[in-house]
């Protein structure tokens, strides 16, 4: 999310910003579709509750046999697997489609090691029809995140669903279940956990393939989200750097400016101390976005994990914290784009033992010409200093002039008028758009 505390361009603010950081199968009846209980009965985890629907008819009337649906709350280590390995259907003739690494999805959703369960909760659940899997849902509870706002939302995530208005409201309805049993009166998503990991859904700029820590999905899921009771809560957009030169021009006057009224020290994280540098970072992140739309703080645990999962990826240069009188002020994180290599390599670093996918990985890795910037922010007491403007200019040059890097910028909200004309001034093109839903839970 991005900030903007002055509306003249001459006199650029960059507040506070943090870039947040899946084809079809129609299952029909004629021209019916088979309509879902309003919401599911409570049941034993692990076990299948089966939805009686009114037998539907053919286009010519005849009574048709009509299949039981069934969702099962994921309790097994072979249903985590099918859970994970289930979009793999959804997106087969997808070209835009990256498919995630196994491996690191195993590592997402263990309730051992992923230290959102240290504060919160969450469930998976799969729909099945006829002994086959069309669906899939997560629903999350973060005590956090309804303290600090004073609220009482759930959350739905890592929805996948074949293009069945009956099975998205099976799904719907489990995990409504579920938020209802921890008291919860609200459910949003999709959100994956919290803001702080991949959230949005997808609905327009369908055939861009999705950045490292983004959301891709078929276009057919607003609908299905929408008939099942859903409104909008919040758009954010993402935006394209085709043309870093233009952006540069445009920055260095107002940075060279600050600079030389400012006494900013800007220097590249230091990645031999990664843990002290993911302490600044964590500081200056909680400070800088506060108040922003959707935001819950990261833990110390949460920031630890996600340095883990990114330190193979980050470059020096792509890193930069600002200092004001020794004491960090404001960072900025860009990353070359993992996804593009990612395509090449079907989930799975090995292959009959051998590690193939590793090697894949490690190619087109190296050739990755793609970043994202991830994350921009800076301390309330600093914004009015041109941090944010200097960060950026050197990203820019470093990064991505210099280094030959075209890329992706976001999330920026909606309603953040200020810095989505910024972005524009300066040559971004704004490509898709990201919708988080709610829905009250009577």
């Amino acid at each position: 999310m991005v900030e903007l505390i002055d509306d003249e361009y001459a006199n650029v603010r960059l507040a506070g910003l943090i870039f947040c950081s899946p084809t079809s199968l129609v299952f029909l009846v004629g021209d019916h579709r088979r309509q879902s209980p309003a919401r599911l009965p409570d049941r034993p985890a692990g076990k299948n509750i089966a939805l009686a629907y009114s037998v539907p008819h053919d286009a010519k009337g005849q009574r048709v046999t009509a299949h039981p649906l069934s969702v099962v709350e994921v309790c097994s280590r072979t249903e985590r697997d099918q859970f994970i390995k289930f979009p793999w259907r959804i997106y087969k003739n997808d070209p835009a489609w990256v498919p995630p690494l196994i491996i690191e999805r195993k590592a997402f959703l263990d309730r051992k090691r992923h230290p959102f369960y240290q504060h919160g909760d969450a469930a998976l659940f799969l729909a099945k029809r006829n002994g086959e899997i069309v669906g899939r849902i997560m629903a999350s509870d973060d005590p956090n995140y309804n303290l600090l706002h004073q609220s009482n939302v759930g959350c739905f995530g890592l929805f996948e669903c074949i293009d069945d208005r009956d099975v998205a409201a099976a799904l719907f309805d489990a995990a409504a279940s579920w938020l209802r049993k921890k008291s919860r009166t609200e459910m949003m998503g999709p959100i994956d956990y919290s803001t702080n990991y991949v959230c949005g859904l997808l609905i327009d700029g369908f055939q861009f393939p999705p950045t490292i820590l983004t959301a891709h999905n078929p276009p057919y899921y607003q609908q299905l989200i929408e008939s099942c009771g859903f409104a909008k809560a919040k758009d954010w957009y993402a935006w394209w750097f085709a043309d870093p030169a233009k952006a540069a021009a445009r920055l260095r006057p107002l940075a060279e400016r600050f600079r030389k009224r400012w006494p900013v020290t800007i220097r590249p994280g230091n990645l031999r101390n990664i843990r002290e540098e993911s302490r600044r970072l964590r500081q200056i992140y909680n400070q800088a976005w506060e108040k922003n739309w959707g935001f819950v703080p990261f833990t110390e645990a949460e920031f630890e994990f996600m340095t883990h999962e990114l330190k193979q990826l980050v470059i020096p240069d792509f890193t930069l914290i600002a200092e004001v009188g020794g004491e960090p002020a404001g960072f900025i994180l860009c990353v070359p784009d993992i996804n593009i290599a990612l395509r090449h390599i079907n989930g799975r670093l090995t292959t009959f033992g051998l590690p193939i996918g590793l090697i894949k990985l490690l190619y087109y890795k190296s050739r990755t010409r793609t970043a994202r910037l991830i994350a921009l922010g800076v301390i309330e007491k600093h914004r009015r200093t041109g941090i944010a403007e200097m960060l950026v200019l050197r990203i820019v040059e470093d990064a991505m002039i210099k280094r030959g890097f075209t890329g992706e910028l976001g999330l920026t909200l909606e309603d953040n008028f200020m810095i989505n004309r910024f972005l524009e001034a300066i040559g971004a093109e704004r490509y898709k758009t990201y919708r988080i839903f709610k829905r009250t839970l009577t």
